[in-house]
């Protein structure tokens, strides 16, 4: 149930906070009041989408903020498993910018306004000026029929083999392709593979040869100081070695060592020189070694290779790696491709076993719509009788069709206003008024369809006055025992019936308009019945008339 709505800088609306309490409430106010504007404040708290064009003119921003209580248990379940504080009272809130960002919370928690669309779907159904309208277009009956039946599980478990069949159709559609287009698919993969084969590409090479290269360009001067760092270390016949004259000098300090202590120091640190000269020596034979052992691959067939690896990186990926994905890529497709008349056999044999799967879940979808048909009419016909539409009939005109999303039936509900006419389209005989009232009827018959604890009407009255325009505030009144509905009026009859009343007037002040939201208490109520009544000339007819509506509904 919506508790609370605070209203800051939206359209005309400055600043209003209103009260809204269970049963019946009403919101009544001049064409152009800003009624529109409540209705689209509730919206954008649900995370509808919004347009900057929301914010009053001049101001930074608006906000939005709802209190929610006695939360459906559905929406209650979709916060808990979201990770919400889903306690008694819900509080939303809504902030949009001038410049058009938007800001939501659940609980004081951040959230994205598609998130707040999904966890609170279910908190408020508006039934929109329009909705009475599209009652004309018959793709809307079959859904409102399916609500009536209760057949959501059956309608998802139909739905998940209907998924499944399509997605098999269309891979076999994706296999199935003219001989020539095959064969010449069969052809490219081939040759690429070869291709790739030919060059024997390892993972890692490509670095390798790099290396390889950039030693090979400079394999002389590199040969060249190997070779004079060792002589210098090692020596040559004709002349000593760093490490002979390292080893002549420990031999030296050695014969005095044992006569000076310094000395014995100097003499192991003599000896080290000469031990680490020596590795160093082998160090460098090694280099010198493997320097001529590499001299077998030329610079000239590096370059080759790395030239063969850049052309097939060009046309197959950008590395060693993605050109073996690549090719691993293409072997399966064309393993596919040449085993496809197989993988075809068995996915027609998958396709016509979730046909039949399919299609006996859309037969038992179709035997429920047209079971509950009749109880359904029969609820709508009561309530239309009741709203001063009575000798109504109520048809189902159903076509059975190939198979979709939601089954195989097209239902078109078809009406008979006037007795000895036979039932025709609802879009080809109800009057605007009659279509609000078959509104009405339908929401009723739906009522306990659903758990949404509040029910909004947005001028449910258009088209019709006097005493349809009373029943229909009574049908409202019905309707709102063991849930919330807000009704905006301009019809007396229904205003009168209210549990609570809400005056929303526009004012202007200082060239700019300011829309206000007043509960009316006893006295008020009755001055705006009779304004509704008479216009801005308040009579005393009209007075005694607004009285007697109110006694009416004391009494009821």
């Amino acid at each position: 149930m919506l508790c609370s709505l605070k209203i800051e800088n939206v359209a005309v609306i400055e600043q209003a906070e209103v009260e809204f309490g269970p049963g019946l409430n009403v919101l009544t106010g001049e064409t152009g009041a800003g009624k529109s504007i409540l209705i689209d404040s509730i919206h954008a708290i649900l995370g509808s989408r919004t347009s900057r064009d929301l914010v009053r003119s001049h101001t930074p921003r608006a906000r939005i903020h709802a209190v929610f209580r006695q939360i459906p248990p559905a929406v209650k379940k979709r916060l808990e498993k979201a990770g919400m504080d889903a306690g008694d009272e819900l509080t939303l809130y809504r902030e949009i910018s001038a410049d058009g960002q938007t800001k939501c919370r659940i609980n004081g928690m951040p959230a994205t306004a598609a998130l707040v669309r999904q966890l609170c779907a279910g908190l408020i159904d508006i039934h929109g000026q329009h909705d009475s309208q599209g009652l004309t277009d018959p793709a809307r009956h079959l859904a409102l029929l399916d609500l009536f039946v209760h057949n959501k599980a059956l309608h998802e478990e139909y739905y998940s083999v209907y998924r499944k069949l399509v997605q098999v159709k269309r891979e076999m559609d994706g296999m199935i392709t003219d001989e020539q287009e095959k064969n010449r698919r069969i052809d490219l993969l081939r040759y690429q593979l070869e291709e790739i084969e030919a060059a024997a590409l390892i993972p890692g090479e490509e670095e390798t040869l790099e290396r390889q290269r950039a030693l090979l360009a400079n394999a002389n001067r590199i040969q060249e100081s190997l070779a004079a760092a060792y002589h210098a270390v090692e020596g040559e016949e004709d002349q000593s070695g760093a490490a002979d004259l390292a080893g002549e000098a420990a031999n030296a300090l050695e014969r005095a060592a044992g006569l000076s202590a310094p000395l014995d120091e100097i003499h192991q640190r003599a000896e080290e020189l000469y031990y680490q000269l020596r590795d160093l020596a082998g160090d460098l034979a090694d280099l010198i070694q493997q320097q001529e052992e590499n001299s077998g691959l030329s610079l000239d067939e590096v370059e080759m290779r790395l030239d063969e690896i850049f052309r097939i990186k060009r046309k197959y990926g950008d590395s060693v790696e993605a050109v073996l994905a690549y090719a691993e890529h293409a072997r399966t497709e064309l393993d596919g491709i040449q085993n496809a008349d197989e993988r075809i056999r068995r996915l027609d044999e998958e396709k016509h076993r979730l046909f039949r799967e399919a299609k006996e879940l859309a037969e038992r979808l179709t035997e429920s719509r047209l079971q509950a048909f009749e109880a359904f009419s029969r609820q709508i016909c009561e309530a239309l009788a009741f709203l001063n539409m009575p000798g109504i009939r109520f048809a189902l005109h159903h076509t059975k069709g190939p198979l979709a999303s939601a089954g195989q039936d097209t239902m078109e509900f078809y009406i008979s206003t006037n007795p000895g006419e036979d039932p025709k389209p609802l879009a080809k005989i109800a009057s605007g008024g009659e279509l609000s009232r078959i509104m009405l009827a339908i929401k009723s018959a739906l009522a306990d369809a659903d758990d949404v604890g509040t029910v909004i009407y947005d001028e449910i009255d258009t088209g019709v006055s006097g005493k349809a325009a009373a029943r229909i505030g009574q049908k409202l009144l019905q309707t709102a025992h063991g849930r919330q509905v807000l009704c905006i009026t301009h019809t007396a009859q229904i205003a009168a019936l209210a549990d609570c009343h809400l005056l929303i007037q526009k004012n202007v002040s200082e060239g700019r308009a300011y829309t206000e939201i007043h509960p009316l208490e006893e006295p008020q109520r009755l001055q705006e019945l009779a304004r509704i009544i008479s216009g801005d000339q308040i009579t005393p007819a009209a007075l005694e008339a607004a009285r007697e509506m109110r006694q009416v509904r004391a009494n009821l």
